[in-house]
């Protein structure tokens, strides 16, 4: 029994696979440690496999090797692009985080995360893991890959990603990522520093008091209290974060 393959087809399934291994090393949450490479291995052939019908329909076979080797950097490229322009947007929940343990007086505790592969206090933390939890709970995942496969269609196999658009998207995403973290963790900065200021007219008022000594237990207490407020409040900009990146993967070129 012979069994033929198409030199064409092979090679087009093989750059998507790369572009999707690209993309899932850099983007959430499957750039999480937890999820194992060989794992993302076999989700990016099954991916390629998938959009096969989409990429092997206009793609021409490279008639040396040395255009194939560049075809598959560009792919490589591309995959990790737009992986980075999708990390960027998620950011903003380990940066709100951040800027809580910044505040709160938690960044005095700031260590090394093996497992998440990020330096960060309790927050920061605990943020971007729960960021990351719900992305698998509430099916985010499957609109991100949705993106990743519609830009087949917008970038096929053949070309290559332009310049100007990912710059401005890059651009935008890391505004977008400040201003989301803003969002995220600005009442309860508000709240720490109304008590700052508090504590210091409170010393102004009582100098022997010596107010600011106080300070840090009290603003770890307003913290632990009004986190759960904000943590609260995490499902509904997850969401909203899923769609930007969506819409980000999908205008990229």
């Amino acid at each position: 029994m012979e069994v033929s393959l198409d030199q064409s087809w092979v090679e087009a399934v093989l750059l998507a696979s790369v572009r999707v291994a690209a993309f899932l090393f850099i983007a959430p949450p499957f750039a999480h440690t937890a999820v194992p490479a060989r794992v993302k291995a076999m989700l990016s052939v099954g991916l390629g496999l998938a959009v096969a019908p989409v990429v092997t329909a206009g793609y021409a076979t490279s008639t040396d090797l040395g255009g194939f080797v560049l075809t598959l950097l560009d792919q490589l490229f591309i995959g990790a692009a737009l992986g980075a322009l999708v990390a960027v947007v998620f950011a903003a929940v380990q940066s709100a985080g951040g800027l809580i343990d910044l505040f709160g007086g938690f960044a005095m505790a700031q260590a090394f995360d093996p497992g998440m592969q990020v330096s960060g206090a309790q927050f920061s933390r605990l943020y971007q893991l729960t960021a990351l939890v719900l992305l698998f709970a509430s099916d985010g995942y499957q609109l991100i890959i949705a993106g990743l496969t519609r830009t087949f269609a917008v970038l096929p196999l053949g070309e290559s990603l332009p310049v100007v658009d990912p710059a401005a998207a890059l651009v935008a995403g890391v505004t977008s990522m400040f201003l989301a973290a803003l969002q995220i963790a600005g009442p309860l900065l508000v709240v720490l520093f109304l008590a700052d200021v508090g504590l210091g007219l409170l010393n102004r008022v009582a100098p022997a008091l010596n107010a600011f000594s106080l300070g840090f237990p009290l603003k770890i207490l307003l913290t632990v209290t009004f986190a759960a407020t904000a943590f609260l409040a995490l499902p509904r900009i997850v969401a909203s974060l899923t769609d930007q990146a969506a819409t980000i993967l999908l205008g990229v070129g």
